[in-house]
């Protein structure tokens, strides 16, 4: 059987990847989770089609189809089998330069998981020329079939099944799944998809993780060059910032303490990074005015004084007293406004503002008591990774900067988040039983004897977690840290121990480790 390597021949041939910003395919994509994923991108470049990709065996078997996938039952659509793509093109959205293979605007229409049926052989399947392939995506649901007319000539249709739906027409459905943008979006603002600055197989950053690039050197010294305030231009913003001599977050022994300067280029530094985390979200900001070690307080109301452009949303649902419009940073100038607002930790809901009620991640937030052990905390995160892994589901661990470890676990935006929640508790309740002297389920703390909470509640409305990379209000301005699985095994990790001047440093040489959470759109299986 070929390897995934030899199967990426005829993809790397037809492209110069000194030219197209695609992924190469050279680096081997490291993933646990035992799912196999697809997706479908609406690719504009001679003409529109839609390209349908399926994880096998390590690549993306991918077809390109005209007049797009559809639910409608029986409704056979042409699809024309090309050549295989690197598991790295599973979330590439963004345009390939004129004149390069493919060359056009492309963004990801649909994402998520697929299954063949029961001891079927995907890759045997698809050389004997007929493929049944059940996905779970976001727009794409139910049994479809692949079948081989000739060569390289396939049609495409869905089953008759539960989710087949007459007359459904892909082209009313214009929007990719992770960004909520349209093919003109992306092709106006192609800069706000594209790394060139990391390798190919970290290079396809999803929605608008580059947006405007890593921040312009020049923009970042004209920001050491004012004394106490300025106007700065950041990210084509004006932005008036004040202070910048403020201490913010005061350092511990030796360690020089950080200025609201200092915190203004961190955010602008990290904010390409974060703002995928915090993009079509409504925002929850920490502010400490006077800096952390101060009595801090919840900003989530849109204050009536931020700028015109601004994001913003309406929440429809607002119970009388509760908060109507919060602030939504979709660009990068918007983090940095709100970092020069005195907003230290930035926490984004799990729900998207076009479906608020649907959570796009599964959280467990492991909340240490006063006589939980650090090592204590990192048993009961192994415990919980060893469950995911074996239900099959990819997870990412984070440091919360303060005490703590949180796991998410991307979900496909179909379960309320009742059934979230449960899952979530009926989940940790198991992994507490094997360790119960570690663990308390009493809700009030003084209750717990100072046992650790393995805190499900967080899966809710308006409930939030600190995004990835937000610093946290404490002695040297601490940052939450995504960690690989494997680093729990090192001695000298602790949960405060990346700060905003050194995890610059680790995105650079390990990359955006939170990056799959993004994009995997995973079920949650029924546990027993």
């Amino acid at each position: 059987m070929a390897t995934a390597k030899e199967k990426l021949g005829t993809y790397q041939r037809k492209r110069d990847f000194g030219k197209t910003p695609e992924p190469s395919g050279a680096a081997k994509t490291r993933r646990r989770n035992r799912e196999l994923r697809f997706v479908v991108q609406r690719h504009r470049a001679r003409n529109l089609h839609y390209d349908v990709r399926l994880e096998v065996d390590g690549v993306l078997v991918s077809w390109a189809v005209p007049k797009g996938p559809t639910q409608a039952p029986g409704v056979r659509r042409g699809a024309y089998h090309v050549e295989d793509h690197p598991m790295e093109y599973i979330d590439f959205e963004g345009v390939i330069p004129s004149g390069e293979y493919g060359g056009g605007d492309v963004i990801v229409w649909d994402i998520g998981t697929w299954e063949p049926p029961e001891d079927e052989d995907p890759a045997k399947a698809i050389a004997d020329g007929e493929l049944h392939a059940d996905l779970h995506g976001e727009k794409l649901r139910g049994r479809f079939v692949f079948v081989r007319t000739r060569a390289d000539d396939w049609i495409l249709l869905h089953k008759r099944d539960e989710y087949a739906e007459t007359g459904w027409d892909p082209e009313q459905h214009p929007r990719s799944v992770l960004s909520g943008r349209t093919n003109d979006e992306v092709k106006a603002d192609p800069e706000r998809l594209w790394r060139s600055d990391l390798p190919a197989a970290r290079a396809s950053m999803p929605i608008k993780s580059n947006a405007a690039t890593d921040a312009d050197p020049d923009e970042i010294a004209a920001l050491d060059k004012f004394k106490a305030s300025g106007t700065w231009h950041v990210f084509g913003r004006d932005l008036k910032v004040t202070n910048l001599d403020k201490v913010l977050f005061p350092g511990s022994g030796r360690r020089k303490p950080v200025t609201k300067r200092d915190f203004l280029r961190y955010t602008a530094r990290i904010a390409p990074t974060v703002l995928p985390y915090l993009t079509r979200r409504p925002l929850n900001l920490h502010r400490y005015p006077d800096g952390a070690g101060t009595k801090g307080f919840w900003q989530k109301e849109r204050p009536s004084h931020a700028p015109e452009w601004l994001g913003q949303w309406d929440n429809p649902d607002a119970n009388p007293g509760e908060t109507v419009t919060y602030m939504v940073a979709d660009e990068p100038a918007a983090l940095i406004w709100a970092a020069n607002f005195g907003a230290l930790e930035w926490h984004a809901w799990t729900s998207q503002v076009d479906k608020p009620d649907r959570p796009t991640y599964a959280l467990i937030d492991l909340d240490p008591g006063p006589a939980t052990k650090w090592t204590d905390l990192v048993t009961l995160a192994k415990l919980h990774h060893d469950a995911l892994d074996h239900l099959g589901l990819l997870s990412r661990a984070k440091l919360t900067g303060r005490r703590g470890i949180q796991i998410w676990i991307p979900i496909a935006r179909r379960p309320s988040y009742a059934t979230t929640r449960a899952w979530v508790e009926k989940l940790s309740r198991s992994v507490g039983e094997v360790a119960p002297e570690l663990v308390s389920w009493k809700w009030q703390k003084d209750e717990r004897d100072g046992l650790a909470r393995l805190d499900y509640t967080q899966n809710a409305v308006n409930k939030t977690l600190v995004a990835p990379y937000s610093p946290r209000a404490a002695a040297d301005g601490p940052v939450s840290a995504p960690i690989h699985w494997d680093e729990l095994d090192d001695p000298k990790l602790k949960p405060d121990k990346f700060t905003m001047r050194t995890i610059l440093d680790r995105l650079a040489s390990e990359g955006d480790l939170f990056r799959d959470v993004l994009t995997a759109r995973q079920k949650l299986p029924p546990l027993k």
